[in-house]
């Protein structure tokens, strides 16, 4: 496993880290509790120690699970966690109805808002302390902006945390050049990149992060298990799946999407790795992304995905890849 720094944080990071919204269920269908815990032991085993999660990932569920996935080995992890969406006050701009499965269009469950208020802070992360059983967390992430809290406001609030202990250093998730220039000197910026997504890379966001040291965790490289390779035509989703009516999932983007990965197969071949693992090299190795968050729901998922931090892709390999990646994104 390869590891780099969280920014000016201190924090030695793993350049792959275990992403855990899947495991919280919310928008995936169901996950086993015992089969998310040995995931979550098995990437600590293989050389993981970054772990992303946030409140808003099965409304808790998910910190409490990584909670006790770590409780014997607190000490050989990164715990990096959210505020900003939330549930239990109105307050903010609105974001979306749901229930513990999937997005409503009415009233439901949860009316979930972005609100970075002060106090709002103050008791996210006292709440996400207890279900991580934890008395710091090493990195706080702003999980969407927000424009009815000033952003001088913000910080405030998370370098008193810092002050107090309880946070070791922040981030930010989910923001634009203008943002970053606003917080200042952050640690990281967890921003979506993938092969089929690089809006971050064409709006300059990458490259102020790199110019800036400020580490960036990508999230999504998968595309949510689309770029696996073992999505086929015939793949059914689940009723409450959020990929069910995404087009990208459609049978003809899927169709075409497998055919690029066909094309790349044997560079894998070549390393001895999965495709999955291919991509997650490839995208440790885009300029400005850092580390690479990347969910797993059972141990055997968790295994693979650890096993892309070791692999080295040379120049000429990135530039085939590139070209085939250009092949579908014209296309798309």
């Amino acid at each position: 496993m390869q590891y780099k720094m969280l920014g000016d944080s201190g924090l030695d990071a793993s350049i792959v880290g275990l992403g855990c919204w899947a495991i919280g269920g919310w928008l995936w269908g169901g996950c086993e509790h015992k089969d998310a815990v040995e995931a979550i032991k098995a990437s600590i085993d293989n050389g993981v120690n970054l772990i992303d999660t946030a409140p808003a990932y099965g409304f808790g569920r998910s910190e409490e699970i990584v909670g006790d996935a770590i409780a014997s080995q607190r000490d050989k992890v990164i715990i990096a966690s959210k505020c900003g969406l939330v549930w239990h006050r109105q307050s903010g701009e609105f974001y979306f109805h749901t229930d513990d499965q999937a997005l409503t269009d009415k009233p439901s469950k949860y009316a979930v808002y972005k609100y970075l208020g002060a106090d709002s802070i103050v008791y996210e992360v006292e709440q996400s302390l207890k279900r991580l059983k934890t008395d710091y967390i090493d990195l706080m992430q702003t999980h969407w902006q927000e424009t009815t809290t000033p952003i001088a406001e913000v910080v405030e609030a998370l370098q008193k945390l810092k002050q107090q202990g309880k946070i070791r250093s922040y981030g930010v998730s989910n923001v634009t050049v203008d943002h970053l220039v606003q917080y200042g000197p952050v640690a990281s910026a967890q921003q979506r990149f993938s092969m089929l997504y690089r809006e971050n890379q064409k709006n300059g966001t990458l490259d102020y992060c790199h110019d800036n040291n400020i580490a960036v965790l990508a999230f999504s490289p998968m595309e949510k298990g689309l770029l696996t390779g073992k999505m086929g035509p015939d793949y059914k989703f689940g009723e409450k799946d959020l990929r069910l009516n995404d087009p990208l999932f459609s049978v003809a983007s899927r169709t075409k999407i497998n055919g690029m990965l066909a094309n790349i197969k044997p560079i894998a071949n070549a390393h001895k790795i999965s495709l999955g693992q291919l991509v997650i090299a490839w995208t440790a190795q885009q300029k400005g992304i850092t580390h690479v968050l990347c969910g797993a729901r059972n141990a055997k998922q968790a295994i693979e995905n650890a096993r892309a931090g070791d692999v080295l892709l040379n120049d000429e390999e990135i530039k085939m890849i590139d070209a085939q990646i250009q092949t579908v994104i014209k296309t798309s």
